[in-house]
């Protein structure tokens, strides 16, 4: 239920003017779940909103925000248009203090809110949280945020939760020391996914031969294994593996066009265990042998 302009102005002349109250007056509507520490240091709130346009004024303190569910594509104001980049589930976002953003959420949208109240951590983040960075991966930083929020879910959000605490300190400390590696780069210039299934593909190409494990890979998009298999297959039609497949095999065939170099070696420059795994690749993919392939080139 909406907030009316009289209610509105109550609930601004009763409350603190913290950062999610900067955010409720702009929503015309609060949190749906909301937990602060036994110190009142630390917030921790849930918002669920819906299709359309939503402006944030700048708040007062930086805050980190987790999306949680909903579609995958939310984007940002980014000076004269929506973002390429787009958000999704899992994916965090920094906010700085004194920046005001827009968002364009297509369909619902699920996020937790993270704000520090004492002002020895507000200058801590303040320093921490100094530029605005959007969609990136920080996987402790998410699962400690889905914990807190399963025992919200559960009642367990009161002040004397020692659990609760314990998780809320341990993402503040996180947070505060800056360990979200992922999260030191600004948001992409092109979209999410295209942006780091572009960085898998440049480096299996870079070097077919290189074992280029699934979890290098995803070590290296900034994402999940199971979100580069996903977002991968859905942007390229193939798989992680086919596509490594594939490379491998076109760089034989361009080795196989140096007459004077062994079969052994073709296979291990271009990243096959042997002569028989390359005949059995050329086999099964391209229908002819490697020797008839480098046959049919001379």
């Amino acid at each position: 239920m909406k907030r009316g302009p009289t209610e509105r102005i109550k609930v601004l002349q009763t409350s603190v003017w913290n950062s999610e109250a900067v955010i409720a007056d702009a929503l015309c509507n609060g949190p749906e779940l909301e937990y602060r520490d036994g110190s009142g240091n630390l917030r921790f709130s849930r918002w669920r909103r819906f299709m359309g346009s939503y402006e944030v004024p700048a708040l007062p303190a930086p805050m980190f925000v987790v999306q949680m569910g909903g579609k995958s594509d939310v984007r940002f104001w980014d000076r004269d248009g929506w973002s390429e980049a787009t958000t999704f589930p899992g994916a965090a976002t920094l906010i700085p203090a004194g920046h005001k953003t827009r968002w364009l959420v297509d369909g619902e949208l699920d996020v937790i809110t993270f704000s520090f109240g004492a002002e020895d951590r507000r200058d801590r983040a303040q320093a921490e949280f100094s530029t605005f960075q959007f969609a990136y991966c920080d996987p402790l930083a998410a699962a400690l945020s889905e914990q807190i929020l399963g025992e919200m879910c559960q009642g367990a959000a009161t002040n004397d939760n020692d659990y609760l605490n314990s998780l809320t300190a341990m993402l503040s400390t996180h947070l505060l020391a800056g360990r979200n590696v992922a999260g030191r780069t600004r948001y992409p210039t092109s979209g999410f996914s295209s942006y780091r299934i572009h960085k898998v593909m440049n480096a299996i190409t870079a070097d077919p031969a290189k074992s280029h494990s699934l979890t290098e890979l995803a070590e290296l998009a900034g994402i999940t294994e199971s979100h580069l298999c996903r977002v991968f297959k859905e942007a390229m039609g193939t798989t992680v593996h086919a596509y490594l497949l594939k490379a491998r095999l076109d760089r034989a065939r361009q080795l196989l066009s140096r007459a004077e170099l062994p079969m052994s070696h073709v296979a291990e420059l271009s990243g096959f265990s042997g002569a028989s795994q390359l005949a059995r690749a050329f086999r099964q993919h391209l229908g002819e042998t490697p020797s008839h392939y480098r046959a049919r080139m001379f």
